[in-house]
């Protein structure tokens, strides 16, 4: 086929990152199975960096993490990296992130990640794996979808969607970018809906009172808090296990909690303290390390009224980037 066919290809893995994995929107409809939604952590940089090339919201893309992976194309790309900032090169060339980018043949390299944990790269067409249960998202706990249900190792090789090849001898970007996080303040807490059960309502009320700091043995499963320990007593004891989802606040029996991410189990044990708002939970996709995080309570009408706020500013962003990328 030529450039202006509806191009498949592939892009080969050279070296794989720290942890690289195929994410989509996420799998629905499977929970009464014991199958959570999974996807990608921060759905809105995925859906962003997909429009930056013209792919649809829900194409998969690669989530990368702490430090991402040297890939090599066979053919000139359009592509996008949006998320946490860190060095993009092709054969050794500076490129800037959060933009369309056509680039020629070459081996791309993206570098470790600054002032965040996650990056999401997409590329025209999309990554074109097999989709599970009507997803191509990797679920690392289950060991299915994306690439054999794992991340990205050397020697892979990823398979591109149909797609229009731009023709470029050299790489080239757009003058224009995107700053998904424009007018938001980094440093407010983390907004949650505590819970009202008896027995729990006034540690979930603590929970808000102190910073926490991010534990290094978090992952895609869940956010581990370490700090001064919440006196649980008898509300840590019942152990019956209820719904959990994305977002929920568990509470072990050390005391320290657990926020529930994209790979969540569909059901835990753990007493619930309640949940984060779903307009803050992409901002844990960020977190690092030994960071300070700090949660404040909020009411069923704030929680909304974000939500609307996040969902508006995602429409206008994305079509701010469709009038751009229509207009060449």
């Amino acid at each position: 086929m030529n450039a202006a066919d509806g191009r498949t290809g592939w892009i080969d893995v050279l070296a794989p990152g720290a942890l690289s994995c195929v994410q989509d929107l996420g799998r629905d409809g499977w929970r009464h199975l014991g199958v959570g939604r999974g996807g990608a952590l921060d759905p809105r940089c995925a859906i962003l960096a997909n429009a930056l090339v013209g792919n649809r919201a829900d194409a998969a893309v690669l989530e990368l993490a702490l430090h991402g992976p040297s890939l090599r194309l066979h053919a000139p790309a359009r592509l996008a990296l949006l998320g946490a900032a860190c060095e993009l090169r092709l054969d050794g060339r500076s490129l800037p992130a959060a933009r369309p980018l056509e680039l020629p043949a070459g081996t791309l390299t993206i570098g470790g990640m600054r002032g965040g944990v996650r990056a999401w790269l997409a590329v025209a067409g999309g990554f074109a794996v097999e989709p599970v249960l009507g997803s191509r998202a990797t679920d690392l706990r289950g060991g299915f979808g994306g690439l054999a249900g794992r991340a990205l190792r050397a020697g892979d090789r990823l398979p591109l969607g149909p797609h229009r090849a731009p023709v470029a001898d050299a790489a080239r970007a757009g003058r224009w970018w995107i700053d998904p996080d424009f007018g938001l303040d980094p440093h407010a807490p983390i907004r949650y809906r505590p819970t009202r059960a008896a027995g729990l309502a006034e540690i979930a009320a603590r929970f808000g009172d102190s910073g926490w700091r991010v534990d290094p043995a978090s992952n895609r499963q869940g956010l581990r808090l370490n700090g001064d320990a919440l006196e649980t007593g008898a509300a840590a004891a019942s152990g019956v296990s209820e719904p959990v989802a994305p977002g929920t606040i568990q509470l072990p029996a050390d005391g320290r909690p657990i926020v529930l991410l994209a790979d969540a189990q569909t059901v835990g044990g753990y007493p619930r303290l309640g949940h984060v708002i779903a307009a803050d939970l992409p901002r844990l996709a960020q977190a690092r390390p030994n960071a300070k995080l700090y949660f404040r309570a909020c009411d069923d009408a704030e929680a909304r009224q974000a939500q609307r706020l996040a969902e508006a500013g995602l429409a206008r962003l994305r079509w701010a980037i469709a009038d751009r990328v229509g207009a060449g």
